[in-house]
């Protein structure tokens, strides 16, 4: 069994910054890529941010230059630095990673419960 628990989010003003961070629990052989989704009222969930075990991130284009995403592979765990934030930026951000459970098995998708951001004035 493989769980996602995320903590950090809040509210804060627009221009503020918030960190989330999340951790994967459970038994398993290792944590493959690892992501952050994030989806606003009435829409579509998005990619946010990605970062594969060897630190290779990717960052969709609404959130470059102001987002950060980062890993720490001995502890299992993702974090999502987000400065400059915007009113846009509201929305239940997700935890999501790639998960083998065994060395014989390929990924298997897992994501955490979300945690709400909201940016207001």
């Amino acid at each position: 069994q493989v769980q996602l628990v995320e903590s950090g989010g809040g509210s804060v003003q627009p221009g503020g910054s918030l960190r989330l961070a999340c951790g994967a629990s459970g038994s398993f052989f290792s944590v493959v890529d690892m992501g952050w989704y994030r989806q606003a009222p009435e829409k579509q969930r998005e990619l946010v941010a990605l970062i594969t075990r060897a630190g290779n991130a990717h960052y969709a284009d609404p959130v470059k230059g102001r987002f950060t995403i980062s890993r720490d592979n001995a502890k299992n765990m993702v974090y999502l630095q987000m400065d400059s934030l915007k009113p846009e930026d509201t929305a239940v951000y997700y935890c999501n990673a790639g998960v083998r459970i065994t060395y014989k098995l390929g990924s298997q998708d897992y994501w955490g419960q979300g945690t709400q951001v909201t940016v207001s004035s």
